[in-house]
């Protein structure tokens, strides 16, 4: 009846082996499968004490479970034991398939390692197969039954039943529950992390809701306007949001705001600046369309919104409303470049767009000479102009490809040649006759009032684009380019028969005249010997015109 060869045997083994590993399966937990593992060793393979030792994520082993004695579970649960001590255990005794049998005769080498242990001292056996308190045997657990598969844990039985070791279907069973064993813990090691994932998703997405609450509510409620755009692809640009401070500064609805791009909305003028700012860190002070037609200064300040798979997203733009600010700003350099009393441009702002106009170098008649040289008769370019290196799509190119800058050069009028002088910036150089008199006579009010009066009238005379500015004094100065000489003449008369009529200044009029003087700018030279040729050619009209009798006005 003892013998292990009998069928009725092998069956009850088979029996309480299914069941034990059914046990396995139905856990609902990792310490709850160890502890399993464990007492299956004991209810279904016949041993009292059995031992789960786990490997820990640092390689060491851990006693994870106990079965069979509370007195030992006390001592043992909880301890760890080095891999090193382990894989020295595992390498050494007798192999028994997959399983390592280390008999008392040998064990006594382990006794100070640091595998934690139960082992007592007992009677020498009587029997060759009689199983002694020193005796060891451990079934490692792998993830697979493959070659160099992951250790998993060991499980660790002593004092089997029967009082003898297992024969070879008692250690078949003893294998086959390892390996069942080593799926279990598996198992419930993956059920274990995808709760953990599962947890930590769901622990993410609230922290994710409620981030988008918080973004929601800063976004909506912000008090300065902000707004999201798409990133790339066709609808770049586009407004997706618009918070309510936004829909407030522009007079439009949130609907309304996503029909447009902010390059709809800003002022014609800011689109170049616009799209050099449109980029992470991106800053801009422009102007931006409202609903009635008119435009507000706005500051904006971009940050792009990252998707961590697929990069940026969106761009998070915050507007600021400076309005009052760029207002204040512009009403000082108004007043920086323009006179106080007139509101004409002022001296510095003269000599500011008179210096735009002109470079360092003179006008380079060599230039025309190259392009009338390079002309293209007929369908195809000469032998003359491949003869210097320029091939067709040089001849094609600007003169500024060719070595000439871009900038248009300012000629002055060939004034020897009438009707073919051309054409050029004219500069007439005013100066009001008679206006010192008026001063002495009726005071600075009325000297005021009368210089108010003629810039008024001048600005009056001449079309628009044409500048007119006052230096000082009673000296104004009017820059009007594209025309001839002749055009010039003709300017000076009508601007100083625009001054001529009386003057009414409380309830008294008054006249004054004016001196022109018609100078010619011209690329070489400055602003200041531009002004000082019309200056010196007005001096010769007002001497001119004292000797002729010209009535002073008062």
């Amino acid at each position: 009846m003892d013998t292990e060869s009998e069928p009725y045997v092998r069956l009850a083994t088979l029996r309480q082996l299914h069941q034990v590993v059914a046990d396995l399966n139905t856990a609902r937990s990792l310490a709850d499968t160890l502890q399993a593992v464990a007492e299956g060793v004991v209810k279904g393979l016949n041993y009292e004490l059995a031992a789960v030792n786990l490997v820990r994520p640092d390689g060491d082993l851990i006693v994870a479970a106990f079965a069979g004695s509370a007195a030992a579970e006390a001592l043992m649960a909880g301890r760890i034991g080095s891999r090193t001590s382990w894989e020295r255990r595992l390498t050494m005794g007798e192999r028994w398939g997959t399983l390592r049998f280390i008999p008392h005769t040998e064990g006594w080498v382990l006794i100070d390692d640091d595998v934690p242990q139960w082992h007592t001292e007992g009677p020498l056996p009587r029997f060759a197969d009689e199983w002694h308190p020193g005796d060891r045997l451990y079934a490692p657990m792998y993830s697979s039954q493959t070659v160099g598969s992951e250790l998993i844990g060991v499980i660790s039985v002593d004092k089997p039943t029967s009082g003898r070791h297992p024969g070879p279907w008692g250690c078949e069973a003893l294998q086959m529950y390892a390996f069942q064993a080593g799926i279990a813990i598996s198992n419930a090691r993956l059920r274990a992390n995808m709760q953990r994932a599962l947890v930590r998703l769901e622990r993410d997405q609230q922290a994710l809701r409620a981030s988008e609450e918080s973004f929601r509510q800063a976004f909506e409620y912000a008090p300065s306007g902000m707004a999201i755009a798409e990133m790339g692809g066709d609808q770049h640009g586009k407004l997706l949001r618009a918070n309510d401070a936004l829909c407030r500064l522009l007079g439009r609805s949130a609907s309304t705001m996503r029909r447009y791009s902010f390059s709809d909305l800003v002022h014609p003028e800011d689109v170049g600046l616009l799209l050099r700012t449109s980029a992470e860190g991106g800053r801009a002070e422009l102007r931006l369309a409202r609903r009635d037609g008119s435009y507000v200064w706005a500051s904006l300040r971009n940050s792009v919104v990252a998707d961590t798979a697929d990069g940026p997203r969106f761009l998070l733009t915050h507007v600021e409303d400076i309005e009052e600010r760029k207002g204040r700003e512009l009403q000082l350099a108004h007043r920086a470049s323009h006179d106080s009393l007139t509101g004409l441009p002022n001296s510095a702002e003269l000599r500011a767009r008179l210096s735009a106009r002109l470079c360092s170098r003179p006008q380079d008649r060599d230039a025309h000479d190259l392009s009338d040289a390079l002309a293209v008769p007929g369908d195809g370019p000469d032998e003359f102009a491949f003869s210097y290196g320029y091939g067709p799509e040089e001849l094609a190119a600007p003169l500024g490809a060719l070595g000439y800058d871009s900038h248009t050069h300012v000629t002055a009028p060939d004034e020897s040649d009438p009707e073919n002088a051309g054409k050029g910036l004219a500069v007439l150089f005013c100066d009001l006759d008679g206006f010192k008199s008026i001063n002495d006579r009726f005071g600075h009010h009325t000297g005021d009032a009368v210089l108010i009066e003629v810039a008024r009238r001048l600005t009056g005379a001449v079309r628009d684009g044409d500048t007119v500015a006052r230096l000082g004094g009673d000296e104004f100065v009017v820059l009007a380019d594209g025309l001839a000489p002749a055009d010039a003449a003709d300017l000076s008369v009508r601007l100083r028969n625009a001054i001529i009529p009386p003057i009414r200044v409380d309830g008294r009029a008054v006249r004054v005249g004016a001196s022109f003087g018609i100078g010619w700018a011209g690329c070489g030279m400055t602003a200041e010997e531009v002004l000082h040729s019309a200056d010196q050619r007005m001096y010769v009209e007002k001497r001119s015109r004292s000797r002729t009798g010209h009535r002073r006005a008062g």
